[in-house]
């Protein structure tokens, strides 16, 4: 269902009344194509502190060329990775308050931290102001610019990162903190792709409940970038997952990814090996704890969480997960902030956050695969359109950029995820919600 109102806060009456009586004022927001691949504008880049980055080899294959003064850049990043005092955050407000009004619309704002020094209290102090920071910023700037916070030890590992959120594939991502490690093979000199228009080409990706939805804007980006895709859902949608496989060039297969034996039969069907899999299948029975029956809770915790330990599970111990391979689920703001209703739906998606956080580390150690999430909050789907119109409003308003997300924001921060340079990205649970003002 189209945005109404979205469309009225462009027009010259509705920036009118939206500015005098105080209304949300959502900007159009500048997402990927073909046609407009990159921020339109300059890069300019500052610093807070003494910083020990080698950024310029990084910055350069943003796309972005260095801004000259131009007075509007379309990106601004601060790093910010050496202050280790409270003293040292006077710089930030020196580097960027002279520079927040002048950023284009829909342009990006990029802190770059340090991972907190469990040694030292000041530095710890000082990198976690950073934090409060950049949430605060996020919800000030407005005019569809995001502001994100990125932690990271050396710029190579946080290369495909960086293009992310300095790109049009990050329109709907912002308010976000992203840890970015270091590992071997992290680096974008050893692990680069040889297409970067296509990074996944060779590579199988398998996406649950791909066969409408986001699931299908998952596959449809997955295959844009190059992967060959296994489009996976019920049986019952096993018309529309062949439709989609078709037109993606990918493999349908009817599953019930509840099924006992799910992980076993798509390593039979995938004897080459999976490099990416994604678990967007996923269900609601909405009800109050008071009014609901054991099976509308145990449906929710069976197909969203249940499904997910055990598929996952049984494809790494078969080996069936490639080195260099990678594993995004999906999460929801309902597991962070909670939502009435939701208890069931809430307890499964948190339960992903648990999942990624403990399993990253072994995942990546024993098997070469990383784990992460994507949280989606309020997204413009079929689903949502049935949703009663004062609550799909409040929907899209509660939000920094005053407006609800597309399917294709969760696809492409999921490819963002699984490209082959995000191997230092693992752990993550990424917030695609346009910073909800719910939950952290």
């Amino acid at each position: 269902m189209a945005d109404r109102y979205l469309s009225f806060a462009g027009t010259a009456p509705g920036r009118f009344l939206t500015r005098r009586l105080g209304l949300p004022r959502p900007a159009p927001l500048h997402r990927w194509s073909a046609a407009r691949p990159t921020l339109e504008g300059g890069l300019l880049h500052l610093t807070a502190g003494k910083s020990v980055l080698d950024l310029a080899p990084v910055l350069a294959r943003t796309g972005l060329a260095p801004d000259e003064a131009t007075g509007r850049p379309a990106a601004v990043v601060l790093d910010a990775s050496g202050i280790r005092d409270v003293e040292g955050l006077d710089g930030v407000h020196a580097a960027l308050h002279p520079v927040v009004r002048s950023v284009a619309a829909g342009g990006r704002i990029v802190v770059l931290g340090a991972p907190l020094d469990p040694d030292d209290h000041h530095q710890a102090a000082a990198q976690q102001a950073l934090e409060g920071f950049t949430r605060s910023l996020g919800k000030e700037t407005g005019r569809g610019i995001t502001v994100n916070l990125v932690r990271l030890t050396d710029a190579p590992a946080a290369g495909s990162t960086l293009r992310f959120l300095l790109s049009p594939r990050s329109a709907y991502v912002s308010g976000q903190v992203i840890e970015v490690g270091a590992h071997d093979g992290a680096a974008d000199a050893t692990s680069a792709p040889d297409d970067a228009d296509r990074p996944l080409a060779g590579r199988t990706a398998l996406v649950t409940g791909a066969a409408r939805g986001i699931g299908e804007a998952v596959a449809e980006t997955l295959a844009r970038d190059g992967a060959r895709v296994v489009v996976l859902d019920v049986p019952q949608a096993e018309e529309d997952a062949r439709r989609v496989a078709r037109r993606l060039g990918g493999i349908p297969l009817p599953l019930d990814i509840t099924a006992a034996d799910a992980g076993a039969r798509i390593a039979a069907a995938l004897p080459d090996g999976l490099d990416v899999l994604v678990h967007n299948a996923g269900i609601t029975r909405d009800r109050r704890l008071v009014n609901m029956p054991a099976d509308r809770w145990s449906s929710v915790l069976e197909v969203n969480l249940a499904s997910v330990l055990r598929t996952t599970d049984a494809l790494l111990d078969a080996g069936a997960l490639m080195p260099g391979g990678r594993i995004v689920a999906t999460a929801s703001i309902a597991g962070i902030a909670g939502n009435a209703g939701q208890t069931n739906y809430g307890a499964s998606k948190a339960g992903i956050t648990g999942l990624v956080r403990s399993l990253a580390p072994r995942a990546l150690a024993r098997h070469g695969v990383t784990v992460n999430a994507v949280a989606p909050g309020f997204i413009e789907t079929k689903m949502t359109a049935a949703v009663p119109l004062l609550i799909r409003e409040a929907g899209r308003r509660m939000n920094s950029l005053a407006q609800g997300g597309l399917p294709v924001d969760v696809a492409e921060t999921t490819a963002w995820l699984a490209h082959p340079s995000s191997g230092a990205v693992n752990g993550q649970v990424v917030r695609v919600c346009g910073q909800s003002l719910l939950g952290a």
